[in-house]
């Protein structure tokens, strides 16, 4: 029996030897793929999230901005149409 003991023993080396190399392996491939992927980034030109949401709190200001601007030209355009309204003569009767 001792013999059997002696193979099972090194099987389970063998075994945790294969599991600690596989393991290795998988964190040398992942390393990999992300240099590879972050490499494809930097050639894609990407923005970061900082400068994407600056430029969308930008974008959301002047559509506030634009909105209100417009309010103020339809005001103004009401007045200007009130005033003109004024200052047109009653049209001729045919007197």
């Amino acid at each position: 029996m001792p013999t059997d003991n002696r193979i099972l023993d090194d099987l389970a080396r063998l075994a945790g030897g294969a599991v600690d190399t596989l393991a290795a392996v998988r964190h040398e491939i992942e390393a990999r793929a992300r240099a590879q992927l972050e490499a494809v980034l930097a050639r894609m030109d990407m923005v970061t999230r900082e400068e994407f949401e600056a430029a969308r709190t930008m974008a959301a200001n002047a559509r506030a901005a634009e909105e209100g601007l417009a309010q103020r030209v339809a005001a103004l355009e009401e007045r200007l149409a009130a005033l003109e309204s004024r200052l047109v003569p009653p049209a001729a009767t045919g007197e």
